[in-house]
């Protein structure tokens, strides 16, 4: 399999960001997504951090072996970037780097606050929009953002969406 180019990358997060709306996504919804990802991580032996919010209000969250407080950091970094943007922090990231800038710098925001790295996706409602966000964090960040991004399709088809 050959290695995709950077705009190829990009397509394939812009298409995942247009194709994954859910039908619906409540607190029963968000337990059933993280406690599959915990399991499968667990599984995988992953060291990550697995956190689902709904607006502000974290829904879900569980740190599993070999992951760091440094891990929740990261996921709330790259949750506020999902929130602000309304997309996939790694897709942020990628479109800043498809015109040769950097995100750290051009978009000015605090990188303290901000960090456009892969591992959130926004929970999506046909006819709502953006209602929330699903991250980890603790694997390379197209790991993190495939982890998520397997985890909601699997959702999506289970709840007969899109």
């Amino acid at each position: 399999m050959s290695e995709q180019t950077p705009s190829e990358i990009l397509a394939r997060v812009e298409a995942e960001e247009r194709d994954i709306v859910l039908p619906r996504f409540d607190l029963d919804d968000a337990w059933r997504l993280g406690s599959a990802m915990r399991s499968a991580a667990l599984d995988r032996g992953l060291p990550i951090v697995i956190g689902i919010s709904l607006g502000e209000a974290r829904v879900f969250h569980v740190a599993l072996p070999g992951s760091s407080a440094d891990n929740d950091g990261w996921l709330e970094r790259k949750s506020r970037v999902a929130r602000r943007y309304g997309r996939s922090s790694y897709g942020v990231g990628l479109s800043f780097a498809a015109v040769g800038k950097d995100f750290d710098t051009s978009a000015r925001l605090d990188t303290s606050l901000y960090a456009a790295h892969g591992g959130v996706f926004p929970i999506t409602i046909a006819g709502v929009g953006v209602v929330g966000t699903v991250g980890v964090s603790g694997l390379p960040q197209a790991d993190d953002h495939a982890f998520v991004v397997e985890h909601l399709r699997a959702l999506q088809a289970e709840l007969g969406g899109a």
